[in-house]
């Protein structure tokens, strides 16, 4: 009878037993990087509301093979969805800034290439964007239509033999830094997407400030001003809003195991805090309350992480529904957000310095509760697929 393996603070659950070495090994990789490149300066580039070096990173996440990494072909890794989420798991808990940069990249631009492009999107653009020579950034939600994408006013009109785009779209991760962006506009056909170089006259992206969440990322505007487009720039396969809905979804699914990221690296934050922290004589870890905080919140980001583990099993069984990715994502990012708030009750005024990963969690989980899709969304999403009724309307 073999020995019981001891219990490990880190992991509770055992949950590492189900990774293949292969993904252990991804794991370690991407917290390598994450700690040599990103941990040391991070809190700095959140303090500035600026990230400096996104070109850089880009490439160094493009050798390690994590942009598109779940996409086959075109210089992508062809990775399983658990590798890929085990990928965005390390990264969210570095910061979710760094997690958005790759899953706008890969889920979202790459992902609207690579399944609704023409042959020559994917060969022009998909190796470059996965070695991080090129950046995407997507075009969707506008100043006034979030949750509605049914509602843009972005329109695309025929112009002889082009395509000529007007509108305006807000909150676009990448945008500032991107060398392609997928939009998505009304046509006399429905939705369309269209394949946007940065450089197109009429094109322009001003960044976003006075943020106070995920201020470690670069989020812009999308100004379309008569931007003319030859016929190829449309991608040929999507027709209505089942395009973008699709690249959403592969979106969301990294969120479902980013959010377990910062939620552990809070818990993990606290639990060293908690044993080295003195008051009234003993270590703060010694009190029944902050046990109970430690054990409750333990229970929270362990049980996120199963539930990330089994929809990342059954997307490579093929057998994932979208209803069950809105599972996971409200659950797991509402979850990390009640987690990182009662660590940050733990630190007490050390909860509020940039000198702990607390409060930066916090605030960019504020951001993550609400894109790609609010958390009001998903409940309805859940609701419609239990009653068979809809509420959206």
């Amino acid at each position: 009878m073999s020995a019981r393996p001891d219990f490990d603070p880190r992991d509770p659950l055992g949950i590492d037993a189900e990774l293949t070495t292969e993904q252990l090994a991804l794991r370690d990789s991407v917290r390598a990087l994450c700690r040599d490149l990103v941990r040391p300066n991070v809190a700095d580039w959140f303090e500035r509301g600026e990230l400096p070096q996104a070109r850089e990173l880009a490439r160094e996440l493009g050798k390690l093979g994590v942009l598109g990494m779940h996409l086959e072909g075109y210089g992508c890794a062809g990775a399983s969805a658990v590798d890929y989420g085990v990928a965005c798991e390390e990264l969210e808990a570095t910061d979710s800034g760094l997690r958005s940069l790759v899953s706008v990249q890969g889920s979202l631009a790459m992902y609207g290439i690579w399944r609704w492009g023409s042959e020559e999107h994917k060969q022009q653009w998909l190796p470059k964007m996965a070695a991080g020579e090129a950046i995407g950034c997507f075009g969707l939600t506008e100043p006034d239509h979030g949750s509605d994408p049914a509602s843009m006013t972005t329109r695309a009109r025929r112009d002889g033999s082009d395509w000529v785009l007007d509108g305006r779209k807000m909150w676009i991760t990448n945008g500032s830094i991107a060398d392609v962006a997928v939009v998505w506009a009304q046509s006399e056909d429905g939705v369309r997407g269209f394949v946007v170089p940065t450089d197109t006259p009429g094109f322009s992206a001003p960044e976003l400030k006075k943020k106070l969440s995920l201020r470690a990322s670069v989020t812009s505007e999308l100004v379309l001003d008569g931007v003319r487009l030859p016929e190829s720039a449309a991608l040929p396969e999507a027709v209505g809003l089942r395009g973008p809905l699709s690249c959403l979804n592969e979106a969301r699914f990294g969120i479902v195991w980013g959010a377990t990221g910062a939620a552990r690296d809070c818990l993990e934050t606290v639990l060293d805090y908690a044993g080295t922290r003195e008051q009234f004589g003993k270590p703060l870890a010694g009190f029944q309350l902050t046990q109970q905080k430690l054990a409750d919140m333990a229970v929270r980001v362990h049980n996120a992480r199963l539930l990330a583990l089994h929809l990342g099993k059954r997307k490579d069984a093929g057998t994932l529904l979208p209803q069950q990715v809105s599972f996971g994502k409200l659950d797991n990012v509402r979850g990390a957000l009640d987690v990182a708030r009662t660590a940050r009750t733990i630190l007490g005024a050390n909860g509020i310095s940039l000198e702990y990963p607390v409060i930066r969690h916090m605030t960019n989980l504020e951001s993550v509760l609400t894109y790609e899709g609010t958390s009001e969304m998903h409940a309805l999403t859940i609701g419609q697929a239990l009653t068979g009724t809809s509420a959206f309307r």
